[in-house]
């Protein structure tokens, strides 16, 4: 069976200081890390989905419009992967085993072929890194769960707004979930 790393929404706007929901220091701090873990699997041999979140700009029937304030708005460059982790994905981008997937809401598998893509190809288990680990990090294990994926996620390569949320995550993942919480 096979391993597919999870790269979840290491964008710009929510990670820049300028980003338009940015988790700013902490999810910078795991910029060398994310990059490093995405690297580390590529050469493995695994396979690597970027699912980063793509909104449309007008929608005013996305439930995240009442929530949050306007992000990873399709066409701009809030959505471009930051910092090294950008430079990992210019690299790697034209091989078969690497996938850009635009998701919708904070799963990686709500609305989108993830589960298809990872059953023909004989995945069993997920890595997951990226942000926030308590919202689409833990959303996407949640789902990864139900369909039976064993799960591993890395924590040097999560991040989330509070330190609180973020620990919280990391607990419910294990605890609950059955999630390997590694320290690679």
């Amino acid at each position: 069976m096979a391993k597919a790393l999870i790269s979840i929404d290491y964008t710009i706007d929510f990670v820049a200081d300028e980003g338009k929901l940015t988790a700013g220091a902490a999810a910078q701090a795991i910029a060398d890390k994310i990059a490093e873990v995405t690297q580390v699997a590529y050469d493995r041999g695994d396979y690597i989905f970027f699912a980063i979140d793509g909104h449309d700009e007008e929608d005013e029937f996305h439930p995240e419009t009442k929530l949050f304030p306007p992000h990873n708005i399709k066409g701009t460059s809030g959505r471009d992967l930051y910092g090294k982790l950008g430079q990992v994905y210019e690299k790697i981008k034209d091989d078969a085993r690497v996938f850009w997937m635009d998701k919708r809401h904070y799963s990686a598998f709500s609305g989108t072929d993830l589960d298809i893509r990872l059953r023909e190809r004989r995945v069993n288990t997920i890595v997951l890194t990226g942000v926030l680990t308590d919202i689409c990090v833990l959303h996407t294990a949640i789902d990864a769960y139900n369909l039976g994926y064993e799960i591993e996620v890395v924590a040097s390569a999560v991040a989330s707004l509070t330190q609180e949320n973020h620990l919280f995550a990391l607990n419910h993942l294990q605890h609950v979930l059955g999630a390997r919480i590694m320290e690679e």
